[in-house]
């Protein structure tokens, strides 16, 4: 990445407050100027990181938020020039990680597959969406460089399911006014727990502050507040248990000679048609019935058919991640089951860490320091909280699937992508597809409503060929959003 101009801005300083916390200067920005390389593209840019404050509901400044805010430079008009917005999730987890391995013009240092190496650093991204969206990148309160600077603010205005939404909706409002964005086509990105307050900002934001979107990325979501308890909740697991266990090359030769993706519509239908009616029987199912599903089930988790009896059919993603590769003295990873860990013994029900995180962890903290410093020259004392103090987080009234539903029905413009891991264990990839298939239960919305499946874990943009593939996905996806010039938006 070359830098051409960096602007200098004496806003940024330091200070402490009443609490002995270091602060930024809550309402500052800086700009620089760059260049990256896109799909063969030059593509000149401006980078901007900046602060922006959070009010209470009589207008007191309570919190600042930290953003990095990319605008292509050549783009004179903006009123065709899409506005992405950016989340991650947690909750209490900063921007990072789409910012800088996913849709951001830097890619940090690691492998093919997403492992990382040394020397820490970043690169540039090839398949970054700059070409086509500009991007803001935004870290909630207490997460990133973001702050509460009021200490006697109420902090449960802030940690909750729709506390979160109602103060986030309130700050993009005004970093749009601020930006002069209110004409461009808006879309909104989450990643995890970001998928939840995504789905649920779109409604606020359309409902509360007129804002109207054209389109939500949800990326390795959560369950978004629909029911799944019980025997759904249990046996919706298995199309994972099959994909990792294929992954890993411990099914019969049947199965294993099988490309992933034949495999996996046969255990999907397996699962609806088979299993979820015999779980929901309980105890009242027959033995026979009972050993004849631990059998099949065997057969596409690599787990035994004892363990599976064991557990009544119902087998724990935790003893999952155990189990499998038990017998090689391995465990597999929560968020990506491509990673294995070792153990302190063999023995127990759960693995000691989550060999995928802690990878991540390793290659991202380094990475993003480096680039804040050296290319978008931003230097501060203050550490950068990955995963910041956010608890307790309310997670009552959560229905922020029925939310972004219900926008979906109010905006016929809105459009809603999915994006999926197939060896994610946190937020699986047959569980997305399932929240798809209930949030529209009268189909009438289906059209507008996709599911995208990857070959990775839940940061699946973090193998090269599916972050190469899941960007294209989502420059089709900003394309089809845009309605033509002069369409009205109705039924």
């Amino acid at each position: 990445m070359k830098r051409l101009v960096l602007i200098a801005f004496v806003g940024w300083c330091f200070s402490f407050g009443a609490s002995a916390q270091q602060l930024l200067n809550s309402d500052s920005s800086a700009v620089s100027n760059h260049q990256v390389t896109i799909k063969g593209e030059k593509v000149n840019y401006t980078a901007t990181v900046g602060t922006q404050p959070v009010w209470d509901k009589e207008g007191k400044e309570v919190a600042y938020l930290f953003y990095t805010y990319y605008e292509r430079s050549d783009v004179e008009d903006k009123t065709n020039r899409p506005l992405v917005v950016s989340f991650n999730g947690g909750p209490g987890s900063a921007s990072i990680w789409m910012h800088i391995a996913y849709t951001g013009p830097v890619l940090l240092n690691i492998d093919e597959e997403g492992n990382p190496i040394q020397p820490y650093g970043y690169q540039e991204n090839e398949q970054s969406i700059l070409d086509v969206a500009d991007i803001v990148y935004v870290d909630p309160v207490n997460t990133g460089y973001s702050r509460i600077t009021d200490k006697e603010a109420d902090r449960s205005q802030f940690f909750g399911v729709n506390a979160d939404v109602n103060y986030l909706a309130e700050w993009v409002r005004t970093f749009v006014t601020r930006q002069n964005r209110w004409a461009s086509p808006k879309f909104l990105i989450g990643e995890s727990y970001g998928t939840t307050r995504v789905s649920g900002l779109v409604s606020r934001l359309q409902n509360s502050q007129w804002m109207y979107f054209n389109g939500v990325v949800l990326v390795s979501p959560t369950d978004l507040g629909i029911d799944r308890e019980g025997p759904v909740a249990a046996a919706n697991y298995l199309p994972y248990y099959a994909a990792t266990a294929w992954y890993h090359g411990v099914l019969n030769p049947d199965l294993q000679n099988k490309d992933l993706e034949e495999i996996l519509p046969e255990v999907e239908a397996f699962t609806v048609n088979e299993l979820i009616p015999a779980m929901v029987k309980g105890g009242f199912l027959s033995e026979a019935r009972k050993k004849e599903l631990a059998s099949k089930m065997s057969e596409y988790s690599g787990l035994s058919e004892a363990v599976i009896l064991e557990h009544n059919l119902a087998v724990p993603t935790g003893f999952f991640w155990k189990e499998l590769l038990r017998d090689q003295g391995l465990t597999v990873g929560r968020l990506d089951s491509r990673y294995r860990g070792v153990d302190r013994q063999d023995a127990g029900s759960r693995y000691d860490y989550d060999p995928a995180l802690s990878s991540w962890n390793h290659a991202f903290a380094p990475a993003f320091n480096h680039y804040m410093i050296n290319e978008l020259d931003f230097k501060t004392d203050i550490n950068y909280f990955l995963f910041g103090p956010v608890h307790p987080w309310d997670r009552s009234g959560d229905k922020t699937g029925e939310n972004l539903r219900a926008a979906l029905a109010q905006n016929p413009y809105l459009h809603v992508m999915i994006q999926s891991g197939y060896f994610d264990g946190g937020t699986d990839y047959f569980n997305a597809k399932y929240s798809m298939w209930q949030m529209d239960p009268s189909g009438k919305l289906k059209d507008r409503l996709s599911w995208k499946g990857y070959r990775s874990g839940h940061m699946m943009y973090l193998r090269s060929e599916d972050l190469e593939k899941a960007n294209d996905d989502i420059r089709e996806f900003i394309k089809n959003a845009i309605p033509k010039a002069g369409t009205p938006a109705k039924y």
